[in-house]
């Protein structure tokens, strides 16, 4: 169902790998898509580039975005999606391992719904990308398609 997919955004392959395992621990089926930098994710959320002719009907129910990532910031992506009407309302965690202060102000000033900090241990990621995945996809209710 496309309105059930997960994007992530995430340019470093190990916290891209322990994210879909985290996912996949926690039994969350949904469809799950990675780009790795923001140019991608707005190509992808948009239908451009190289995802030109994809199906941007729905929106994902959630993106998961780190900040820190090559082309444009996920700062950048956050504004760009609350600027345009298709995504205004898609929910934006933002994952990243910036303990900066500035970073979560700027995430929260830029319209993020959630603001979680990457731990180093894994089995603490996991728990915490389980969590995101549990309440993003099973109890959160998104606000009515216009």
């Amino acid at each position: 169902m496309a309105d059930k997919v997960i994007l992530i955004v995430e340019d470093n392959p190990d916290d891209e790998e322990f994210t879909l395992r985290a996912l996949h621990r926690a039994k969350v089926t949904n469809e799950i898509v990675v780009t790795r930098d923001g140019s991608e994710a707005l190509d992808w959320l948009y239908g451009t580039g190289k995802y030109a002719g994809r199906d941007t009907s729905a929106s994902p129910a959630v993106v998961l975005l780190d900040l820190k990532l090559p082309k444009l910031s996920g700062i950048d992506v956050l504004q760009r999606m609350r600027a345009e009407e298709s995504t205004r309302y898609t929910p934006v965690v933002v994952l990243t391992s910036s303990s900066e202060d500035e970073d979560m102000l700027r995430s929260y000033a830029s319209g993020a719904n959630s603001y979680v900090r990457k731990p180093v241990e894994f089995a603490d990621f996991a728990n915490a990308v389980a969590q995101l995945g549990i309440y993003w996809m099973l109890l959160n209710e998104p606000p009515p398609k216009r």
